[in-house]
């Protein structure tokens, strides 16, 4: 007899691992598939503000909740979803990138979202070569060199904090006037001399020979458009992992989320979201409300299951 699960969870990322634990101990039968345990979440150098836990790595986090998971033999697949299909009996076949198929009752979407790029001149050139989307991933390669960071959300400040105790020099580089950050950030930043904050200014060009050298600015900089630089870590922001579900027809706001009722339920019968990837929670893009999210969205489904 074929298998067939109750949800399919696509995201191993903190939305679909809580939604997989809700699920367990529901008594769903239940499967994870996501590239990397704890998608983005395991780049974040510290967590302050998860309740009980008050430093903890991403790392660590990711461990942590992964093995919370797996305590209840549930099923993670790693590897990435390539189609989900809606069959004529209202359930769903997901094509998983390694060539296999599983087929489910429902499906959660909780693919998370991805790093936003500048869309500069030189920046696809010097990826890997001087251009990075991850300080806690590449941060050691650049050990008492000069850095740079663009950005000045909460992820721009922390990356900065973070690389203070590895580069010779931090430029912390933002459009704006002011940074986004929550003040936690900012103070750490601000005590830290080798961090200095670039207002009112974007780069251009990424430039150099067989790696990345300066980058040019919009606006000069002690009376110079061109900053001699050895690294910069573009922390801008996120843009949602929509393309998988194109062929569905599931409802967008206009930023490219996907629209969820309170429940977690999409515009398409069988479909719930979870996590970054919503317009749940107020937008607000957290840890926790990704989880909660994953939480309630698996609530829903099973009261859909009992009907």
């Amino acid at each position: 007899m074929e298998k067939i699960y109750d949800i399919a969870i696509i995201g191993a990322g903190p939305a679909g691992l809580n939604a997989s634990l809700y699920a367990s101990r529901y008594g769903l039968k239940n499967v994870i598939v996501g590239g990397v345990p704890g998608g983005l979440t395991s780049q974040i150098h510290q967590i302050g503000n998860w309740l009980g836990s008050p430093d903890i790595s991403g790392f660590d986090f990711v461990k942590q909740t992964t093995n919370h998971v797996k305590k209840y033999d549930t099923e993670m697949i790693n590897c990435l979803v390539d189609e989900i299909k809606k069959e004529a009996d209202n359930q769903f076949i997901v094509f998983l990138s390694n060539g296999s198929k599983l087929k489910a009752k429902t499906v959660l979407i909780a693919t998370g979202s991805k790093h936003r790029k500048l869309g500069v001149s030189g920046e696809k050139e010097f990826l890997g070569k001087g251009v990075s989307y991850c300080a806690t991933c590449d941060g050691f390669f650049y050990r008492d060199k000069v850095v740079g960071i663009i950005g000045g959300s909460d992820s721009a400040v922390s990356a900065a904090v973070f690389l203070g105790d590895i580069a010779s020099k931090i430029y912390l580089i933002y459009r704006g006037e002011q940074l986004r950050a929550e003040n936690f950030w900012i103070k750490a930043a601000e005590k830290n001399p080798k961090i200095e904050i670039i207002f009112n200014t974007n780069i251009n060009e990424f430039r150099g020979e067989e790696k990345l050298t300066e980058v040019i600015l919009d606006n000069p900089y002690q009376g110079a458009n061109n900053l001699k630089i050895d690294g910069v870590f573009v922390e801008i922001g996120f843009i949602p992992n929509t393309e998988l579900i194109k062929d569905l027809e599931i409802e967008l706001d206009e930023e490219g989320l996907i629209k969820i009722e309170n429940d977690g339920r999409t515009s398409l019968t069988g479909v719930w979201a979870a996590g970054d990837i919503t317009t749940g929670s107020n937008k607000f893009k957290q840890i926790i409300t990704a989880a909660s999210e994953g939480a309630v969205a698996t609530n829903s489904i099973l009261a859909y299951l009992r009907k």
